[in-house]
């Protein structure tokens, strides 16, 4: 191998590098903004629905800044949105079959 061969492999291997600890950046604060996003939501929730007896929670799912609630049984299906902060009801969607 010559000279300029030799350079050009130390070149690209630092180019390389460089990309690998750039890439590696983007990712961390990538992960970092969505971690920060999600801290909006308190780690304990405490909500009373006031539901008839007989009511399952079937999934719970966040929209936005909202928790919904999907619950089945003591009547017709629907969703509540819950505001995760005061634990309201901020809203309800019945779902008619």
């Amino acid at each position: 191998m010559g000279d300029g061969a030799l350079r050009a492999l130390k070149i690209a291997a630092i180019g390389m590098a460089v990309l690998i600890v750039l890439g590696t950046s983007g990712l961390f604060v990538v992960m970092m903004k969505r971690g920060a996003s999600s801290s909006s939501v308190p780690a304990n929730l405490a909500a009373v629905l006031d539901e008839p007896a007989g009511t399952r929670i079937m999934g719970i799912a966040v929209v936005q800044d909202r928790l919904a609630v999907q619950l089945q049984g003591g009547g017709v299906d629907r969703v509540l949105l819950v505001d995760p902060r005061t634990g309201a009801v901020a809203g309800r969607i019945s779902l008619v079959r």
